[in-house]
């Protein structure tokens, strides 16, 4: 009797979590270090607002953002089209979209962590 056995569905399930959570971390952590230090060690105007858009992700439902990346990063949407009539990118309903969700929902929670003394 084998410990732990995965059948090669769960298989492919948990390697496509990592894959995405990989390139979520990958991509939002050199940003949210910035976000961070720029929010701990500087003082300008409009510091709040910026602090206030960083953890918008956490007041709005995730319904919400969903809709406004699917706005914004659909084949027909603001950058989306220009990312794929330029570069053959897309976004929507594929891995790729699933990570930049993912970095967008988890970016104000890094900030705050590493915002922290």
């Amino acid at each position: 009797m084998e410990l732990f056995s995965l059948t090669p569905l769960e298989s492919e399930a948990l390697r496509l979590s990592l894959w995405v959570s990989f390139w979520a971390v990958a991509v939002s952590l050199p940003l949210g270090v910035l976000a961070a230090w720029v929010l701990a060690r500087t003082n300008f105007p409009g510091k709040v607002l910026l602090d206030g858009l960083i953890h918008l992700p956490l007041v709005l439902p995730p319904v919400v953002i969903g809709y406004v990346l699917l706005i914004l990063l659909g084949r027909k949407g603001v950058l989306g089209e220009a990312l794929y009539s330029a570069f053959g990118i897309s976004f929507a309903f594929n891995w790729k979209g699933a990570a930049v969700a993912s970095a967008v929902m988890a970016f104000p929670l890094m900030v705050r962590a590493i915002r922290l003394p």
